[in-house]
């Protein structure tokens, strides 16, 4: 029989993690479902785990790194289910929390794109299961440095939702893709992920692409997932130019015209002054900035003198 959903997983270099993750679903879902394990070229016995302690999970091992947002498309490819719900391999779900998910996306099929909690090891809420879009507003504010010193206010940390404990049904912009929930429909009639994005970027294009189909993407505070972030990334310098590098793709892809480039230039003097002040990892990301700045190489490039114009925006 067709499963009512399909769970997909993307790992990488986090054999623990994977194996935690498959055995709270083992023990929590209770609706008929499959399990779909990538594993992107680990090599630390991540595929051999999968094989010889969760036989019953498909697994598909891939010879090279695809990335996250190709990673998740291939196994797509492969899953069967009425729903595709993607989950992030450093995430333990909690009791009931699929199936809530899965009658919630029922029950509200205008949303389109479903997220639930999440939560850190110690039981606190962490706010990065959603998101809002990024504005010229909130760009503006990681530029000045509002968002650090204002943390997880509506005004001068707009991204973040504000003090919202994720704890009521709400509408989103962006619900991440550590828990994220598509009818297979929609996700065919999206293309899944934009591959592009080699990583992080990927789900926030996504959500703003339903959005633009009239869907409005929620939150479901039923659904709850415990998420240790971070289990599959590398060095926090390799992590910020990944981040950077999807910001300036989504960008890209989303913003035309003098909001692109003033968007792309207050990230710029956002990453200049973080440089100055806490130096660090900031500085190589300062350093690199041309690189990250240009978006995935799938993106479009931009001009020279675009370029030029950006990076000057910050000197």
């Amino acid at each position: 029989m067709r499963p009512d959903v399909s769970i997909l997983i993307v790992t990488y270099r986090c054999r623990d993690a994977a194996r935690a993750c498959l055995a709270s679903l083992r023990d929590t879902v209770d609706v008929p479902h499959e399990i779909v394990v990538l594993d992107n070229a680990s090599g630390d016995g991540t595929v051999e785990m999968v094989r010889e302690e969760f036989p019953d999970v498909r697994l598909i091992a891939s010879e090279e790194n695809l990335g996250f947002a190709l990673g998740c498309n291939r196994a797509a490819e492969a899953a069967r289910g009425e729903y595709l719900l993607l989950l992030n391999p450093d995430t333990e779900a909690h009791e009931g929390a699929v199936a809530n998910l899965l009658a919630f996306a029922r029950a509200h099929p205008e949303h389109g794109l479903y997220g639930g909690r999440t939560l850190d090891p110690d039981g606190s809420v962490n706010p990065g299961s959603c998101w809002g879009a990024p504005t010229l507003w909130s760009l503006f504010c990681f530029a000045t440095l509002l968002t650090s010193a204002f943390k997880r206010t509506r005004l001068f940390d707009p991204e973040s939702l504000g003090g919202w404990k994720r704890d009521t049904v709400r509408e989103v912009d962006i619900v991440t893709g550590c828990l994220l929930l598509a009818p297979r429909t929609l996700w065919e009639e999206l293309g899944g992920f934009d591959t592009r994005f080699f990583m992080y970027g990927e789900d926030a294009d996504l959500s703003l692409r339903a959005a633009a189909l009239g869907y409005r993407p929620a939150i479901t505070p039923d659904a709850v997932v415990t998420h240790e972030i971070g289990v599959s990334s590398a060095a926090r310098e390799d992590k910020l130019m990944l981040l950077f590098r999807g910001k300036a793709t989504l960008l890209r892809k989303h913003w035309r015209g003098p909001r692109l480039r003033l968007g792309l230039g207050l990230l710029v003097a956002g990453v200049r002054l973080r440089s100055r002040i806490s130096g660090g990892p900031w500085t190589q990301v300062w350093q690199n900035r041309a690189d990250w700045l240009a978006g995935y190489p799938e993106a479009a490039p931009p001009s020279r003198e675009d370029a030029a114009r950006e990076i000057g925006a910050a000197s």
